[in-house]
């Protein structure tokens, strides 16, 4: 359920509790289950109100529809998200975080912090190297089948039919004033990396994910971008319970 939906929930049942204390009582009878139907109605409301609070400002679950974070996700897995660290702090290398990507999607993606911004970034014979030193990565199912660079204020890919560069309008790749340098990651942007990597629709397909501002180019320009929390748990199923880096 979403925010909206809960809140939509919540506004129906207080409607409901109003109707009722305005509702004239005939009887004894009928005056005692109107008492008992605000009884029941009032904790709903309170619990409904502090539940919205919660996963709008603080927390939320998430489920996993896909296999792109194999193996640290599962299919079905269920996380908590912290909506509120990213508030006092910036994304880290290694977070695994929920964000709109820049591409149309009714959802969220879920996927890992690989490049920060300032960043020099390239992946070569299926090693991440980050400011030319690779990147010890554990948590992945396998190295990635493409060479990538970050280069001329853009990104390149070679997915063996020779190099190329993302398109703008497909993909969030900043035109040349937002950047800093040539051949490093932009102001407010991020390298995103499923840790199933070859089977992940993520920023070496559709360019970076940003923390703050408007996506700059690609399907989505112009609109809001933004991390929603950083998914610190995965509580369900209980074999698969544990605490994510």
């Amino acid at each position: 359920m979403t925010p909206y939906e809960l809140l939509g929930l919540v506004a129906i049942i207080a409607v409901v509790r109003v109707a009722l204390s305005l509702r004239p009582v005939a009887t004894v009878s009928s005056g005692r289950s109107t008492s008992i139907a605000k009884e029941y109605l009032d904790p709903f409301i309170y619990a409904g109100i502090a539940a919205w609070l919660l996963i709008t400002f603080v927390a939320r679950t998430y489920y996993i529809p896909s296999a792109s974070m194999v193996p640290t996700l599962q299919i079905h897995d269920v996380l908590l998200v912290d909506k509120f660290e990213y508030r006092f702090r910036k994304p880290t290398e290694g977070d695994v975080v929920v964000f709109p990507p820049p591409i149309p999607t009714p959802d969220d993606f879920i996927k890992r912090v690989i490049g920060l911004p300032g960043e020099r970034f390239r992946i070569t014979k299926g090693v991440v190297y980050i400011n030319d030193v690779a990147l010890s990565e554990p948590y992945i199912a396998q190295p990635p089948n493409y060479d990538l660079e970050i280069r001329n204020y853009g990104i390149y890919v070679n997915d063996g039919f020779g190099w190329h560069a993302l398109d703008p309008s497909q993909a969030n790749v900043p035109p040349k004033s937002e950047w800093t340098s040539a051949n490093t990651i932009p102001p407010n942007c991020y390298f995103m990396m499923g840790d199933n990597r070859n089977d992940s629709d993520d920023s070496h397909v559709w360019g970076f994910a940003q923390v703050a501002g408007k996506f700059a180019t690609g399907p989505r320009a112009g609109e809001r971008a933004g991390f929603t929390g950083r998914a610190f748990l995965i509580f369900w199923p209980l074999s698969q319970a544990k605490i994510l880096r």
